[in-house]
C-alpha cells in the first residue's frame, strides 16, 4: 500500500502547487481522496489521469473539489484520443443533491456513500465520521486489512475523533490555524488539537496538511510536537508513506 501527498494547501493553492488531494495505490488500483485546485497537474507526475480506478470526496468545498470539471474533460478528451471509454467512479455523498448530479458526467459516474455503513472500493475498506464543519463532510478511516490511514478532511476538533483515530498507521489532519488560535468557527484544527489528537489515538505516525498560508508553517510541527511523542511531517507534494503489504 502507497499513500501519497498531491495537494496539501488549504483554500488555494501556491505556485505550483495543489489544494487538498492524496493518491491510495495498493496491487495496481489507484484511489484518489479528494481533488481540488491544481490536482491535475500535479497528478500526473504521479499517475496517467486515466489509470484512476476511483475518486472519493470528504465534502464539496471548492478547496477539496475544484479539479473534478478538468478530470471529467480529462476522461471525455482521451476516451476520443484512444477510441476506448472508460468511466471513472466518483464516490459523494448525499449532501448536497445538487452537486452530488454533477458528478455524473460523460466519462464519469457519481456514487452515493452512505456514512453510516462502510464500503469497500477495490482493495480497501473505508468507514467515515461526520466531521465539525460548515458543510457535512466525512473523514475517513482507509485500510487493507493490515494497515489503517486516517483521513480527518476538514473539522474542528472533537472527542469522537479520537476514537476514530485509534491505532493508525498514518494519521493525516488537517492543521489550518496555529497553536492558541480558535479554528472552531470556520470548522478547522489548531496545532496544539492535531499533537494532542495525534497523541491521545495513539497513532503511529502524524502529516500536518490543509496548511495555512500565513505564519511559518514550520512551526505548526514544533507546535503539534508539544503534544505527540511520534514521528510528525508536515505535507508537501510527493510525501509518501508505504507499507509491504
Amino acid at each position: 500500500m502507497r499513500f501519497k501527498v498531491i495537494g496539501f494547501w488549504g483554500a488555494y493553492p501556491e505556485a505550483e502547487g495543489a489544494t487538498s488531494s492524496y493518491l491510495l495505490e495498493q496491487d495496481g488500483f489507484s484511489l484518489l481522496i479528494d481533488c481540488g485546485s491544481g490536482t491535475l497537474s500535479r497528478l500526473q507526475k504521479e499517475v496517467e489521469i486515466t489509470n484512476l480506478d476511483a475518486l472519493i470526496l470528504s465534502h464539496y468545498h471548492h478547496d477539496h473539489v475544484a479539479d473534478i470539471g478538468p478530470l471529467q474533460y480529462a476522461f471525455l478528451v482521451q476516451s476520443y484520443l484512444r477510441e476506448e471509454s472508460k468511466v471513472l467512479p466518483v464516490f459523494g455523498h448525499l449532501g448536497d443533491e445538487d452537486f452530488f448530479t454533477s458528478l455524473t458526467h460523460q466519462c464519469t459516474k457519481g456514487i452515493a456513500y452512505n456514512p453510516a455503513e462502510t464500503l469497500h472500493i477495490g482493495p480497501f475498506t473505508i468507514t467515515f465520521l461526520q466531521t465539525r464543519h460548515p458543510v457535512p463532510c466525512y473523514a475517513m478511516r482507509l485500510t487493507n486489512g493490515q494497515h489503517t490511514i486516517v483521513y480527518t478532511a476538514d473539522t474542528s476538533y472533537f472527542e469522537d475523533l479520537v476514537p476514530f483515530c485509534q491505532n493508525a498507521d498514518l494519521l493525516i489532519a488537517e492543521c489550518s490555524f496555529y497553536e492558541g488560535m480558535d479554528g472552531s468557527g470556520p470548522g478547522h484544527m489548531t496545532s496544539d488539537e492535531c499533537g494532542k489528537l495525534a497523541q491521545a489515538a495513539g497513532v503511529r505516525q502524524l502529516w500536518l496538511s490543509h496548511l495555512p498560508h500565513f505564519g511559518h508553517v514550520e512551526q505548526l510541527k514544533v507546535e503539534a510536537g508539544r503534544y505527540y511523542s511520534g514521528k510528525i511531517q508536515l505535507a508537501q507534494e510527493s510525501l509518501s508513506f508505504s507499507t509491504l503489504t
